[in-house]
């Protein structure tokens, strides 16, 4: 099957929603108090079913079935991943290069 943006669009997104949410739900449950804990623990549980979508449609639990084709990450995730660590990799070298410039300045 020929990915698509589609695909590559919602394979980041399901990867970085469910790592960010669950730890910020790390860190609202234990930093927290009363209200916040709950909200928390809610967004670790949303993080971690978010995360099982991800891992179906890329493919590792194939115990559920094949997933619909617009969640058929299959292939799209070396491709994506690879293209993100570019990406940070190419930002933290403009800001090292704009953090020495500042302070030669």
């Amino acid at each position: 099957m020929e990915v698509g943006l589609p695909q590559y669009f919602l394979s980041m997104l399901t990867l970085v929603f469910a790592i960010a949410s669950i730890i910020a739900g790390i860190f609202t449950a234990y930093f927290g108090s009363g209200k916040s804990r709950i909200v928390g623990a809610i967004l670790v549980i949303i993080g971690l079913l978010v995360g099982v979508i991800f891992l179906w449609g890329s493919g590792l639990l194939g115990f559920l079935g094949t997933p619909p084709g617009i969640i058929d990450f299959a292939g799209s995730i070396v491709n994506g991943i690879v293209a993100v660590i570019g990406a940070i990799i190419g930002a933290l070298i403009a800001l090292g290069i704009f953090l020495l410039a500042i302070m030669k300045a």
